[in-house]
């Protein structure tokens, strides 16, 4: 390509961040649902635990030795006509498999949740231009289905993700297997190799 077919080149758009398409209440193991109809003007609040009969399906299906503890609190407000603000928080106790020793390990989950869902229709169109988001919030909102929010699907989404991948017990390190030092790498290899070369006779 010439210098002059690059000038002239335009540089290709991003995509837009499409919204996360809220279906978990078909998955989730926990589900409690609020109908937009029963969210007032001034909002609702909810404050959510869940039985020990939901915590072990939870830990089953997320893979998970227990879940001790998983409780939410959330702020429900009215956006537009189609559409809920939900805010709150996601906290949670689980246990885990310590990845190096395998003993049992507890973690302390705790996720904050502000987000926005609407429904299909209401979505509104993907950005032509880009455009720097300042606030730091989505250029989509989230996808609600059936006018209605599962608020124990969204705790379970949010408790996924506080979920270390790789805990630990304390005190415990990870320790790389030891490999064997290699003679080239010793600091006076190419020394040596210059006190060969110098040693050997010309041809």
């Amino acid at each position: 390509m010439s210098e002059r077919e690059r000038r002239d080149r335009k540089p290709e758009r991003p995509k837009p961040r499409q919204g996360r398409d809220h279906q978990l209440k078909v998955e989730s193991p926990w589900s409690f649902e609020i109908p937009l109809a029963e969210i007032p003007d001034t909002g609702r609040h909810v404050e959510l635990r869940a039985d020990q009969p939901t915590r072990e399906v939870v830990a089953q299906t997320v893979g998970l030795v227990a879940v001790p503890r998983l409780e939410a609190t959330f702020d429900l407000a009215p956006f537009s006509d189609s559409g809920v603000r939900v805010s709150g928080t996601v906290s949670a106790t689980v246990e885990q498999r310590c990845v190096v020793t395998l003993e049992p390990v507890l973690n302390e989950i705790n996720e904050e949740v502000d987000l926005i869902l609407v429904e299909r229709g209401a979505m509104p169109p993907p950005r032509t231009t880009l455009d720097i988001d300042v606030a730091g919030e989505s250029d989509m909102p989230d996808v609600l289905h059936d006018r209605a929010v599962d608020l124990g699907a969204l705790a379970t989404e949010f408790m996924i993700l506080g979920i270390d991948p790789y805990p630990r017990k304390p005190g415990v390190q990870f320790e790389a297997p030891l490999e064997a030092p290699n003679p080239a790498d010793h600091p006076f290899a190419a020394l040596a190799v210059l006190k060969k070369d110098s040693g050997s006779k010309p041809q």
